[in-house]
C-alpha cells in the first residue's frame, strides 16, 4: 500500500460514518462472537474492503486464543487488495494451525504463499518467510523448503536472524541434517567475515534455540552420538537443551544415559522443569531406580510443579514399575482431575503386580465416576486377568469391549488373550484364536504362544510356532532360544545342537540375562556369572553362604532348568550365578538387615530362581521385590505374591 492510500484510509477513519470508525471496536473484541458481530456491522456499511479494519479482523481470527481458520479464510478472500500484513497473517494462521494434528492447513499455507508470489502485487517481507518455512517443516516438504530458501537469497533475507533460524529448523525437520549444519557454519563464517547477520559472536554461539533445533534433529533421526557431541560443545544451555537430550536418550532406549544426563543437569545451574520430569520418569521406570523417582516426586512438590494427568500418570507408572504400587495409589488418589490416562496407569500398575482384584475394582470405580474406558484401559484389565489366571473374566471383558463398547481390538488386546489362554494351558484354543484374528498377527502374538508351549512342554506346537517366527524375524534370537529350550527340556540334545548351529550360521546373538538393583541412588547392573563388579569377591562369598543356608533347609537345585548338556555339578553352579541371585547377594551385603531389596530383570525368572528367592526371603527375613519381563513378584517369608502362577 503506498503512502497516499495510507493517508486516505487514515483520514477516512477519522470520520464517524466511515467503516474504519469500527476499528476500535474490533480491537476490543474478546471472543469470536464479538468479532462476528462487529464484522456483520462492518459489512452492513457497504464498505467491506477497508484494509485496516479487515486486516484487524483477520488478525483476531488468527490468534491462537480463539482461532477460527474457516472464518479467517472467508475474511481474507473478501479483501479486494490484501496488503503484505494480511498475506502474512493468513499464511501464519494456516502454518501454525494444529487442528487434529494434521498437515492440511500447513500445506494450504504453501499454496497461499505460492498465490502471493505468482500474483506479484505484494512482495514477501522478512515476516513472511518464517511462517512459510514453518509450514514446510510441518509438512516435511524439503523441495519446497529449498525453493523458499532460494527466494530468501533472492530477496536478501537469508541473513535475517529469524529467517535463518527457521531455515535451519526446516532442514532439521525435513531430515536434511547436512544442509542444516552447512547453514549454521555459513552463519558463523558470516560473522568472521564481518557480515551483518548478527551483532556479535555471542549471538551466534549463544543462539541456544538454534543449537537446540539441530540437536533435536539428530535425536529425531536416532543419531544420539552427534546430538551429544553438539550438546557438549554448547557454551550455554537452556532447560530445553537438557530436555532434548534426556528425552532423546529415554525414547531411544538409552535409559542409563538419560538418568546420567539428568544427574549432570542437577549439578548444573539449569533447574529441571515440568518437561524434564516427564521426560526422565520413563527411564527411571525402566531401570527401577525408585530412590531417584522419589526425588523427582519430592522435587515437583517442592517447586510447586502441578502434578496433572500427564505428570501424574508418569509418576504412577514409575512407582508401579519400581515396585511400590502403594505409592502409585497415593499419587493416583491425589490427582484432582483424573482421566482415562491416569486410570489406565493405575489399572496397568495393579495388573503388573498381579493384583487382579484391585485392577477390576478400579475399573468398576472408573465407570461409576463416569469416565469412559479407553482401549488402553482394557489392555490393563486383560493383562490383570492373564496374570491371575482369570480366563472366564478375561473372555467376558474382551467380548464386552468388542460387542458392547464397540472398540476394534488392537494387536495388544489379542496378545493379552493369547497370553491368558496360553498361561492357562489352553494352547489349542490360543492357536485357533490367532488363526481367526481379522488382522495379521505380529511376532509378539506368536512369541506369547511359543512361551506357553515352552511352559507346558508342547514340543509339536512349539516347533511349528517357532518356525513361523523364524520366517517372520530371521535374526531375532527369541524364537531360536525358545525352541532350543523346548528341545532341551525333553533332553533332545541333537535338536538343540541343530538350532544352536543355525543361530551361529545366521549370526543370531542371544540376549544375556541381566539384572539391576538400585542402592543409594546408583543403579548396579549384573550379568549371568558376572564377576566384573568391584565387590565381586564379597558377592561370591555371599552367594556361597546363601547356597549353604538354602541346603540347610532342604533346598535341592532344580537342574532341569539348566537347558545345557553339561554334568549335574556344572548345572548347579550355573543356577547359583543367575543375574538376579548376584544382584540379591550384592543387596544383602550392601544394606542393613530388614531393608527391602528391589531387583529388575530383563528376562522371565526361571522356576529354580523363583523357588530360591522364596527361601532367601525367609532365611534372611527380607522382602524381595523382583520385576521380570512380564510382571512383579513380591517375595516375603517364603511366599510369593504370584502364588506360583506366572
Amino acid at each position: 500500500m503506498n503512502s497516499t492510500t495510507i493517508y486516505n484510509s487514515t483520514a477516512a477513519a477519522a470520520s464517524p460514518t466511515h467503516p474504519s470508525s469500527l476499528f476500535p471496536q474490533i480491537t476490543r473484541c474478546k471472543t469470536m462472537r464479538d468479532v462476528h458481530q462487529v464484522h456483520a456491522l462492518f459489512l452492513k456499511t457497504g464498505r467491506i474492503h477497508d484494509p485496516l479494519a479487515a486486516a484487524e479482523i483477520l488478525k483476531i481470527c488468527s490468534l491462537s486464543s480463539h482461532r477460527d481458520i474457516d472464518y479467517a479464510r472467508k475474511v481474507f478472500r473478501q479483501m479486494r487488495e490484501p496488503n503484505c500484513f494480511s498475506w502474512n497473517t493468513i499464511i501464519r494462521a494456516l502454518a501454525e494451525s494444529d487442528e487434529n494434528n494434521e498437515t492440511k492447513e500447513p500445506l494450504e499455507a504453501l499454496f497461499v504463499f505460492a498465490e502471493m508470489v505468482s500474483d506479484g502485487t505484494v512482495l514477501p517481507n522478512r515476516f513472511t518467510l518464517p511462517s512459510v518455512l514453518k509450514a514446510c517443516a510441518r509438512t516435511g516438504t524439503l523441495l519446497e523448503g529449498e525453493q523458499v530458501h532460494g527466494l530468501a537469497v533472492k530477496f536478501g533475507f537469508e541473513k535475517d536472524e529469524f529467517v535463518a533460524s527457521n531455515l535451519v529448523r526446516m532442514y532439521v525437520m525435513c531430515g536434511a541434517m547436512e544442509k542444516a549444519h552447512f547453514l549454521l557454519n555459513k552463519m558463523m563464517v558470516e560473522f568472521e567475515n564481518g557480515g551483518n547477520l548478527v551483532k556479535d559472536k555471542r549471538r551466534v554461539e549463544g543462539n541456544i534455540v538454534l543449537w537446540n533445533v539441530i540437536i533435536d534433529g539428530h535425536v529425531r533421526v536416532g543419531d544420539l552420538r552427534a546430538a551429544r557431541e553438539l550438546f557438549d560443545k554448547m557454551t550455554q544451555r537452556s532447560v530445553i537443551s537438557w530436555n532434548v537430550m534426556i528425552s532423546g536418550y529415554a525414547q531411544n532406549g538409552y535409559f542409563k544415559e538419560a538418568i546420567e544426563m539428568f544427574r549432570l543437569m542437577q549439578m548444573g545451574e539449569v533447574r529441571p522443569n515440568y518437561v524434564t520430569l516427564v521426560s526422565v520418569l520413563p527411564a527411571i521406570s525402566r531401570l527401577g531406580a525408585l530412590e531417584l523417582g522419589k526425588w523427582v516426586h519430592l522435587y515437583s512438590k517442592k517447586k510447586e510443579i502441578e502434578i496433572d494427568d500427564v505428570l501424574g500418570s508418569a509418576l504412577i507408572d514409575m512407582y508401579s514399575k519400581c515396585g511400590s504400587i502403594e505409592k502409585a495409589v497415593q499419587v493416583f488418589e491425589g490427582i484432582s482431575k483424573r482421566n482415562t490416562v491416569t486410570w489406565s496407569a493405575i489399572i496397568g500398575g495393579f495388573a503388573m503386580h498381579g493384583r487382579a482384584e484391585d485392577a477390576l475394582d478400579y475399573f468398576s470405580r472408573m465407570e461409576r465416576e463416569g469416565v469412559t474406558p479407553s482401549d488402553v484401559v482394557y489392555i490393563g484389565v486383560l493383562s490383570a486377568c492373564s496374570h491371575a489366571g482369570l480366563v472366564e473374566e478375561g473372555r467376558l471383558f474382551f467380548n464386552h469391549m468388542v460387542n458392547v463398547v464397540g472398540f476394534e481390538p488392537r494387536l495388544e488386546h489379542y496378545g493379552c488373550m493369547i497370553d491368558l489362554l496360553g498361561r492357562a494351558g489352553q494352547l489349542k484354543e490360543a492357536e485357533e484364536f490367532i488363526l481367526n484374528m481379522p488382522i495379521t498377527p505380529d511376532d509378539v502374538i506368536w512369541k506369547a504362544l511359543l512361551g506357553a508351549c515352552k511352559m507346558h512342554g508342547n514340543i509339536e506346537m512349539g516347533d511349528r510356532v517357532a518356525r513361523i517366527l523364524m520366517n517372520m524375524a530371521p535374526r531375532d534370537s527369541g524364537a531360536y532360544v525358545a525352541l532350543s529350550n523346548i528341545y532341551a527340556s525333553s533332553r533332545d540334545w541333537e535338536s538343540v545342537a541343530r538350532v544352536r548351529l543355525k543361530m551361529k550360521e545366521m549370526d543370531v546373538k542371544k540376549d544375556p540375562g541381566c539384572s539391576w538393583i538400585e542402592l543409594d541412588g546408583i543403579v548396579h547392573e549384573f550379568l549371568v556369572e558376572d564377576d566384573s563388579h568391584p565387590r565381586a569377591k564379597e558377592i561370591h562369598s555371599m552367594l556361597q553362604e546363601i547356597a549353604e543356608q538354602m541346603r540347610s533347609v532342604g533346598y535341592k537345585p532344580d537342574t532341569t532348568q539348566v537347558l545345557l548338556n553339561i554334568d549335574e555339578e556344572e548345572k548347579e553352579s550355573t543356577l547359583y550365578y543367575h543375574s538376579e541371585r548376584i544382584a540379591i547377594a550384592f543387596g544383602l551385603i550392601s544394606t542393613s538387615p530388614g531393608t527391602p531389596l528391589r531387583i529388575v530383570k530383563n528376562l522371565r525368572v526361571c522356576e529354580d530362581c523363583h523357588y530360591s528367592i522364596k527361601l532367601i526371603s525367609k532365611i534372611y527375613k527380607r522382602q524381595i521385590i523382583v520385576r521380570d519381563r512380564k510382571r512383579f513378584h513380591h517375595f516375603e517369608n517364603g511366599l510369593c505374591s504370584c502364588m506360583d502362577y506366572w
